[in-house]
């Protein structure tokens, strides 16, 4: 399982890192040529906004299709989208780039962690295999952008463009030899109904507005931070440290966690990373030294860092095996709808009633919301 593991966690790397490197070098380009904030904000809205529309019939798709199948298609359609930018590097393009190496790296991700899901033999397992594959996307972030902006400094956008849209083939080479799981039986695939009814289970309901609030968090702390150092005369290089500090931290966590998870109880996890996060919203308008900032960014990385591999064991403990492609898709819908319409909300209220308000306000929506974690024990079934 450790080698499957390892391809399975290398191919999201190479997927997920396409999409991060054209997330920094679109909007690169887009501003090099003269294009306003507003487009360089709607070309970067467009990498999230096709996933929140895909990550349903993506579930969906993956429970009826397994793994290989989905991550196929999705290595077709990133690899198209990126090769479009290569031959037209123009803004229209580069929009329409976004959307296919959005939703394909989405639809990828869903299957990848449903297969992943269906390695482990118990509750302990599952936690561990989901801390591994969240430490993908820390490394993607770090590989993607890196990659892309040495190849623009030295043989310019094509360049970089021509190697990101070679990352999905990549991701396909290693997973090739992944042996898929047996498939649903056909009276499965056409019992299910709407996803929708997912919401029916009440547990299945506390579990999502979970995610949708921690995932908030990280929303408000991506986009307040830079607002609140710039307030206080931070330079560029103070803020990006603060932000930094807290990616480390929220890897570090991850790291850690394969080997604590015997000792690790999800709604434990969960409902303290929440009262965490409320204490220490409460106090980061209060703040004034760098220092302080880095070391509050660095335990809400801790907290926050710490929650998805629980959310994710929870989830395949709280559905039924055959719906756990829809149950992540949802999942993906939330997120990806938070990133896209949070950063509007949080600069409206912040404009209205302060930066500060907004810290208050969203730590205390997610301390009162810390009594849903701690019921989701209640309703755990076995995998």
């Amino acid at each position: 399982m450790r080698a499957e593991l390892a391809r399975l966690i290398t191919a999201q790397v190479c997927l997920h890192a396409c999409m991060t490197g054209f997330r920094m070098a679109a909007p690169l380009m887009a501003l090099r040529e003269g294009h306003s904030p507003v487009a360089v904000g709607m070309l970067l809205a467009l990498f999230a906004v096709a996933q929140v529309f895909l990550a349903l019939p993506a579930g969906r798709y993956a429970d009826r299709r397994g793994l290989r199948k989905p991550v196929r298609l999705a290595v077709g359609v990133a690899t198209g989208g990126a090769l479009l930018a290569v031959v037209f590097p123009v803004y229209g393009v580069l929009c329409l780039t976004a959307l296919t190496c959005g939703g394909a790296t989405g639809m990828a991700v869903i299957a990848l962690q449903r297969h992943v899901g269906r390695l482990a033999t118990d509750a302990t397992t599952l936690k561990q295999v989901f801390s591994w594959m969240a430490i993908g996307p820390s490394i993607s972030n770090f590989i993607g952008p890196l990659a892309a902006g040495v190849m623009i400094d030295s043989f310019g956008f094509r360049a970089a463009f021509l190697l990101l849209a070679l990352l999905p083939s990549l991701a396909w080479i290693w997973m090739r030899g992944t042996v898929e799981h047996e498939p649903l039986a056909p009276e499965q695939r056409n019992t299910s109904g709407s996803p929708w009814n997912l919401l029916l289970d009440a547990a299945f309901r506390r579990l999502m507005l979970i995610n949708w609030m921690l995932a908030s968090c990280w929303d408000v702390h991506t986009f307040i931070v830079p607002v609140i150092g710039h307030e206080r005369g931070l330079s560029a290089t103070a803020i990006g440290a603060v932000l930094g500090a807290f990616a480390l931290a929220a890897t570090a966590i991850r790291l850690a966690m394969p080997w604590l998870a015997a000792h690790l109880r999800e709604s434990v996890v969960i409902g303290s990373a929440m009262l965490a996060t409320a204490l220490l919203f409460a106090l980061y308008p209060l703040v004034q030294a760098t220092w302080a900032m880095g070391l509050l960014s660095i335990l809400l990385g801790l907290a926050l860092g710490s929650v998805q591999p629980m959310v994710m064991s929870t989830l395949h403990q709280l559905t039924p095996r055959h719906r756990h492609g829809e149950a992540l898709g949802m999942r993906a819908m939330a997120i990806n709808g938070s990133s896209v319409v949070m950063p509007l909300l949080l600069g409206s209220a912040g404009a209205l009633v302060g930066v500060a308000w907004v810290f208050w306000v969203v730590g205390a929506v997610v301390g009162a919301g810390s009594p849903l974690a701690w019921r989701l024990k209640l309703r755990a079934r076995s995998h």
